[in-house]
């Protein structure tokens, strides 16, 4: 008799910058924090799922874009960091067929959908998984947002790939709950705590339903364009709440000063078996 997996959770991680997995001598101890957080998400889930579908905040396309690449190459979409970081591997396998089943979900949402068989990993998944699964033994698909970046629309979207979270495949969306790389360090303390507070209210202490609201609303919270200048960093976190969009969500990051002084958090929505 076949017993009924519990539904996987659904998350938003804040994924640092750049290669910093690969980064430990130069950057000390400044992702200590963000790591354990990362490493500890397998542990909060209780099992292996069968495959991890990942929003990355570092592609747009104008439909949404599923990775159908079997064998995903690297992306080195960053720039003036040390040369041994554009020969890092993370060679996880990609999953076409779950890439057919996400482009299937998100077309019978109405919503326009395509392959890519060339794409391979970006930053945005790259370093993160590097934390969570480092031996890169669970299969990972990449989906892209869609130019635009319009919240509604993104939350939508969660809510068609919802029933992949009862077929045992993770969905984390990846971005930065603060992302203005002209305003770093000290100098963002005050501005990113600010939409930091109101973030972690929007989407812990409001009930789901308001947190919808809030999330469509994201623009006229404080401080909101200085923390996102352009919003793509953001936008994962409406496709793990429309994927979640009923349940609890719960902090399972947060940093008062990363990086020289910038509040930032991640979240998960849905119960966790671990947690």
């Amino acid at each position: 008799m076949s017993t009924q997996l519990a539904t996987l959770p659904t998350y938003f991680i804040s994924h640092g910058g750049g290669p910093w997995p690969w980064m430990k001598k130069e950057m000390g101890h400044a992702y200590d924090q963000l790591e354990a957080s990362l490493a500890d998400m397998p542990r909060q889930i209780g099992r292996t799922p069968a495959a991890i579908l990942m929003i990355s905040a570092h592609w747009e396309e104008s439909a949404f874009t599923v990775m159908g690449n079997p064998r995903p190459p690297m992306i080195y979409d960053y720039g003036g960091f040390p040369e041994h970081t554009y020969r890092v591997r993370y060679d996880a396998p990609g999953s076409p067929e779950l890439a057919r089943r996400v482009q299937m979900l998100i077309e019978a949402a109405g919503l326009p959908a395509q392959l890519d068989a060339e794409r391979g990993f970006d930053h945005g998944t790259f370093s993160p998984m590097a934390a969570i699964y480092p031996k890169a033994d669970v299969p990972v698909v990449q989906l892209s947002l869609r130019r635009g970046l319009d919240p509604a629309e993104h939350i939508a979207l969660g809510r068609a790939i919802a029933p992949l979270r009862d077929e045992n495949v993770l969905i984390v969306g990846s971005g930065l709950s603060y992302h203005n790389l002209r305003a770093f360090g000290p100098q963002a303390r005050d501005v990113s705590k600010a939409f930091d507070d109101w973030l972690d209210d929007a989407v812990v202490g409001a009930t789901p339903a308001q947190r919808v609201e809030r999330l469509l609303e994201w623009s006229t919270a404080p401080a909101a364009r200085i923390a996102h200048p352009r919003e793509e960093h953001l936008i994962p976190l409406m496709v793990a709440v429309g994927a979640a969009e009923g349940e609890a969500g719960k902090r399972i990051y947060h940093e008062q000063a990363f990086m020289g002084g910038i509040a930032v958090s991640s979240f998960r929505f849905g119960a966790a078996a671990g947690a």
